[in-house]
């Protein structure tokens, strides 16, 4: 619907950047989700688990809580995004053992290093899928002068992005409106195009696992060189973009069966193993 409403309907956005951009519509949001999954019984108060990026001010923590508290949870856990991930990858994070996970989201990119069920070291960017197709945006403007929206920018990154040079470079077909004339056209985009507007967000990411890596524990960091690295999020499904990180840090580095349900899978699984939600909810909460 974004881009594409009449003026009698507003399309909003009630979390952006990995945080609650409008309080009232995100209550409403997750009162819907309640009774959806409750089949509209409004009279349940369920246990509900949220997970929040790790770079979350105690401020904007409390914010997520208040929300689900209103929209009519008994509980509410806050577990960082990293740990859920690294679940949902199947990850063995209760072990003694160093295991780094790189979780690209919408909003955010989340870099998180566990062992024994706790973030040794963590790092939170917002930049995401979200950051991707802006770039895309922007590229387009500038160089053909065509005007594309969100929905047209996130179809190109899904169709044809890559992170490194592919072996056949992929073409796609585009339609806007153009800025110099203000007529509809339509025009052929590259996966090199793509690839060039996508390259600063691409180095921010690499760089922050770069930052991260510098900082580990010389005990963790041999287990991580022997484990490599795991991606989950939509955006580890742009193509080459395990080969781009690993080129870029010397290790090896993998994408998780399922990267778009790892947080999700994760979440679920720690519903039902309390123990292990206990082990590992955020002690920041």
């Amino acid at each position: 619907m974004v881009g594409k409403t009449p003026e009698s309907i507003e399309a909003i956005r009630p979390l952006k950047e990995g945080v609650i951009a409008d309080f009232e519509i995100t209550e409403k949001m997750i009162k819907h989700f309640i009774q959806k999954s409750h089949s509209r019984n409004s009279f349940i108060r369920p246990r509900i688990i949220i997970c929040i990026p790790y770079g979350l001010t105690q401020v904007e923590r409390k914010a997520v809580k208040t929300s689900a508290m209103n929209a009519g949870a008994r509980d509410v856990i806050l577990v960082e995004e990293p740990k859920a991930a690294a679940i949902g990858a199947g990850l063995p994070i209760q072990d003694p053992k160093g295991n780094m996970v790189i979780d690209i989201g919408g909003g955010t990119t989340e870099i998180g290093v566990i062992s024994l069920g706790g973030l040794v070291k963590s790092k939170s960017i917002r930049v995401g899928g979200d950051k991707f197709d802006q770039a895309i945006i922007d590229y387009v403007k500038k160089k053909f002068n065509l005007l594309i929206g969100e929905r047209t920018a996130e179809d190109v990154k899904i169709e044809i992005a890559t992170a490194i040079a592919p072996d056949k470079e992929m073409k796609m077909a585009i339609k806007g409106r153009d800025q110099v004339t203000g007529l509809l056209k339509s025009i052929e985009i590259t996966s090199k195009d793509v690839r060039d507007s996508m390259s600063e967000t691409l180095v921010e990411i690499s760089d922050a696992v770069k930052q991260v890596l510098e900082v580990v524990p010389p005990d963790l960091a041999s287990d991580i060189v022997d484990n490599g690295i795991v991606l989950t999020g939509g955006g580890s499904l742009i193509r080459g973009l395990d080969s781009y990180i690993s080129k870029i840090i010397k290790l090896p580095v993998y994408i998780s069966e399922e990267p778009l349900l790892a947080v999700a899978k994760g979440t679920e699984r720690m519903l039902d193993e309390i123990e292990l939600l206990q082990q590992i909810q955020s002690t920041n909460a």
